[in-house]
């Protein structure tokens, strides 16, 4: 992380208690699957990695400032072009209206950051993330911070200990990221999510 959009340079954080999203127990609020189900949202991965950091680097309503720096940019697009980090993008009729990023790693998912231009964009993007890393094969999805945006989604928050006992185990199994298709429909991003 940097402390500003325009500090030189970040630092690693490596909190004390970490927030994680049980990939098989996510839990996907009911008016958020009533517009899944509408399939509202077409999703994309890795297509415009670039304009999906941009768009988490951007100030909004609810934040000026951003701890995603020049240096941190250009960091993840390498991490892009080795195969390593990855963007979600949710679209609305062709156009990028939210999405996520993060980084692959075994069958672990560190997500980083997200944004949305219209309601609900980042949270539908959430979502096909959650059903991509559970079809593939992942045991872990990272979100480091818990926030009540994240909460909604079972967001639960272990202390480090716990947490990289689970890592460990992550990193080891053979996950892979591409497995769903892109086109896959919101209902049935909510089925992978609620199958026991």
């Amino acid at each position: 992380m940097a402390e500003s959009r325009d500090d030189d340079g970040f630092f690693i954080v490596d909190p004390e208690w970490r927030c994680v999203f049980p990939l098989d127990n996510f839990h996907v609020p009911k008016r958020l699957a009533r517009t899944l189900r509408q399939d509202r949202f077409t999703f994309t991965i890795d297509r415009e990695f670039s304009a999906v950091i941009k768009g988490c680097a951007a100030p909004g309503p609810d934040r000026e400032d951003t701890w995603i720096n020049t240096d941190i940019r250009s960091l993840y697009q390498s991490l892009h072009a080795q195969g390593l980090a990855h963007s979600v993008e949710a679209r609305i009729d062709g156009e990028l209206v939210g999405g996520l990023y993060g980084v692959a790693m075994g069958g672990a998912f560190f997500g980083e950051s997200m944004f949305s231009r219209v309601t609900d964009a980042s949270k539908a993007a959430l979502v096909h993330l959650a059903a991509r890393l559970r079809h593939g094969g992942f045991k872990l999805l990272d979100a480091q911070f818990t926030t009540p945006h994240l909460e909604q989604f079972s967001a639960q928050t272990l202390p480090r200990r716990i947490f990289q006992s689970l890592l460990g185990v992550a990193l080891e199994a053979d996950a892979d990221f591409a497995t769903l298709r892109d086109e896959t429909k919101g209902s049935d991003l909510i089925s992978i999510l609620s199958a026991r």
